[in-house]
């Protein structure tokens, strides 16, 4: 079987240089949106914005196609579900991409709505498989032997049994890719497909724990929190020091929803050497980026496979302080950008998504490359009185925090409070170890004023206290359970408003 091993990584290294772009990504964006506007121009929507007038402009100026798209207004889920997506969920045909939506995936984020629906076509199903295969493709990029592409990938998600809801399915997007892998991904795939299929989620990691001895793993794919769980579990059950003495030919995870950074230092306890990290970028409306070289921490946007961005800038002029986009933002193309500047994330999609505000907020670490990192998103940041806390920012404070009290911080999470006339910031952190809450909220409060000057300023203003609780880890992931949201992609809010924060504040007053 090693001559398998071999004969795979050579080709992955052909099919890699085969897959090179040499047009710009101008111009690759260009051509994406003139295919679904194509596609689309027969639609409700499309009729409706006029999709054949637009693009009779791309034979014209070099943006005067551009121009002519902007009158498409700018939606986020709730008003395209109002206007356009509720009519696809009764069944009705070709509102924003042509025929029937057969499927739903069910988002599973941080947003204070219970569940959105955001629609999977056949079209976009294929688009993430190209670029799952993309970056499988970048492996030959990393110093990995040969015996190391006969072993298994296991993908920890949400469960393939999706669920009949008249007219279409509804589920993870992680179980509704799952269930309509290649053939020819079978051979690799774990846990399989009748425990992918398993709904709850504790029953599922029981029974991978069970097999996991039966499996050589060379990769493992999921959101950092439930995957720590399950490798504890599986250390655990089979009385080892580390995950490596199970699967000695682990080599490479494969991560993505939520930073990496706070779960580093109790993630490696679990193992027995290194492994290569690789961040993708893959939401419910798509696959987005995927980090495509071992040399770089941020991740390639996937320029030329059904989907097209804009960029708008992430400032008070462009988004209210609720983090409501304004209705007179600006909107930049992947030649504007630059580097080091934040921008929110708008998409046009092969599955109708359209001028479509995904809420996750980017900055470029080399336009050039097209390479991102996600710096937060455009609601889950605080900024009560001009500090303007970037999630980015808590990241990098609890990593640095766990670093120096050598703490195991697994989950976390932020709200602002009033504090007499003025505000304060209460910090939540879930650790099992012990910790003095105060030199907790001493070092973080320190880091957080080094990271983040408007934070330094305002601490001596109007941000005056910051509060931190300790609290067992398992009390993030009951709440998440007990709001239907355990497992998979799943991730805890890194800052908690309003109505959630309410609930999150009842649930551990119990």
């Amino acid at each position: 079987m090693a001559i398998l091993g071999t004969l795979l990584k050579r080709s992955l290294k052909l099919r890699e240089n085969l897959e090179q772009e040499y047009s710009s990504p101008f111009e690759l964006q260009k051509n994406v949106l003139k295919d679904l506007l194509i596609t689309a121009a027969d639609t409700e929507f499309g009729r409706y914005y006029h999709f054949s007038e637009i693009l009779r402009y791309f034979r014209k100026g070099p943006k005067e196609f551009y121009r002519h798209f902007q009158q498409v207004p700018i939606h986020d889920y709730n008003k395209i579900h109002k206007d356009w997506w509720q009519l696809s969920l009764k069944g009705v045909k070709n509102i924003c991409w042509p025929g029937r939506m057969k499927y739903f995936a069910l988002s599973s984020g941080t947003s204070e709505s219970s569940s959105k629906y955001i629609p999977i076509t056949k079209d976009m199903t294929k688009a993430i498989q190209r670029t799952s295969i993309r970056q499988i493709l970048s492996l030959a990029k990393y110093d990995l032997p040969d015996k190391f592409f006969e072993t298994g990938i296991l993908m920890v998600g949400g469960s393939t049994h999706l669920n009949k809801r008249g007219t279409y399915y509804e589920g993870d997007l992680s179980g509704i890719q799952a269930a309509r892998l290649p053939f020819w991904f079978q051979r690799f795939y774990k846990p399989g497909k009748k425990i992918a299929k398993t709904r709850k989620w504790s029953a599922k990691l029981e029974e991978i724990t069970r097999k996991a001895a039966d499996w050589d793993i060379g990769i493992i794919v999921g959101v950092p929190a439930w995957i720590q769980i399950l490798l504890e579990k599986i250390i655990d059950h089979y009385q080892v020091k580390h995950i490596h003495e199970v699967w000695p030919n682990l080599k490479v995870y494969v991560h993505g929803g939520v930073s990496f950074d706070p779960y580093r230092k109790g993630f490696e306890k679990l193992l027995g050497r290194p492994l290569y990290y690789i961040e993708t970028y893959l939401a419910s409306e798509g696959f987005i980026a995927y980090q495509a070289s071992p040399r770089h921490g941020s991740m390639k946007l996937v320029m030329n496979n059904g989907i097209f961005y804009e960029f708008i800038p992430f400032t008070d002029d462009n988004f209210l302080p609720s983090g409501e986009v304004s209705p007179k933002a600006r909107t930049l193309l992947i030649d504007e950008v630059e580097e080091g500047k934040d921008y929110a994330l708008l998409l046009s999609t092969c599955a109708g998504a359209w001028r479509y505000l995904i809420g996750d907020v980017i900055r470029f670490t080399s336009v050039e490359e097209s390479e991102i990192i996600i710096t937060g998103r455009t609601k889950h940041f605080l900024s009560l009185c001009g500090e303007h806390l970037s999630v980015d920012n808590m990241n990098k404070a609890i990593e640095m925090v766990s670093n120096e009290m050598n703490l195991d911080i697994k989950e976390f999470t932020v709200a602002g409070i009033p504090h007499g006339t003025l505000f304060a910031h209460h910090w939540y952190i879930g650790t099992d170890q012990p910790a003095d809450a105060e030199q907790v909220k001493e070092r973080l409060d320190q880091h957080l004023k080094s990271l983040n000057d408007d934070y330094a300023v305002e601490r001596s203003a109007a941000l005056k206290e910051v509060h931190v609780d300790i609290l067992p880890t398992q009390t993030f992931y009951d709440w998440l359970e007990s709001k239907g949201k355990s497992g998979g992609q799943n991730k805890f809010p890194r800052v908690l408003k309003n109505a959630q924060l309410e609930d999150w504040q009842a649930f551990i007053a119990k």
